[in-house]
């Protein structure tokens, strides 16, 4: 069947595809000195990517167009159903083809696999180096403060992890204590302790009674006044 037919509309994506096309072609150009500048239009590697553009839309409008007429002659333009069409290799040539097909996969995914594990030794190895040095580190720190302390260039042991957890340790307990004492008093419980008992109470007439006699005694040896001593001065 002969055609000539124009050719076919360019979709929109090829069109998106054309204009990224010269846009990579026009920045590769500005990027490299070395390569002569070449005009879109003179471009042979973007009029290859159009001849290409045309053969396809040509091919398009000509299969749109023969198919239209292949109707109306009333000629099949696909296949039923339940055709089936011979082979040109043996079913026995295809298991093989299917093998080496899955055989490679299989290798491919078994090296995927071995690099994974090579990766993830390397990032092991390289973590607990860097584990090592850091430790190394610190305990070169710690080391350098403990010679300043002996010197006495430092007053507290604030780097050493002990002393950490023995300041905490001291903490909790202040603020046990404190938390007791709000609940029990100081020292113990002071809550009536001024209240008497038998014992204070048995002994309170003793006391009674000895200050008694000590004021009537207190009160016969009273100096006299001053009117007084000058008279009897003045008697003698």
């Amino acid at each position: 069947m002969d055609m000539i037919n124009d050719l076919a509309p360019l979709a929109p994506e090829l069109v998106i595809q054309l204009e990224k096309h010269e846009q990579k072609r026009e920045n590769m150009f500005k990027g490299n000195a070395k390569i002569p500048y070449v005009r879109p239009e003179e471009d042979p590697v973007l009029n290859d990517f159009k001849r290409e553009m045309l053969f396809h839309r040509q091919a398009q409008a000509a299969v749109l167009e023969g198919i239209k007429r292949l109707h109306a002659a009333g000629i099949v333009t696909r296949r039923p159903d339940d055709y089936f069409a011979e082979m040109a290799k043996s079913d026995e040539h295809m298991q093989k083809v299917r093998k080496n097909l899955m055989a490679k996969q299989e290798g491919q995914a078994k090296s995927e696999r071995i690099k994974q594990i090579r990766e993830q030794r390397k990032m092991g190895k390289l973590l607990a180096k860097q584990t090592k040095v850091q430790r190394e580190m610190e305990k070169k720190d710690m080391l350098d403060k403990l010679k300043k302390f002996r010197k006495g260039k430092l007053k507290n042991l604030d780097f050493l992890d002990y002393a950490k957890a023995l300041e905490s340790q001291k903490k909790k307990s202040a603020d046990k204590r404190k938390q007791r004492n709000k609940k029990f008093g100081f020292g113990g419980k002071k809550k009536g302790l001024k209240r008497n008992t038998k014992s204070s109470a048995g002994g309170y007439e003793k006391v009674k009674n000895f200050r008694k006699g000590s004021k009537a005694s207190s009160s016969g040896s009273k100096r006299l006044g001053k009117s007084r001593r000058v008279k009897a001065k003045s008697k003698k």
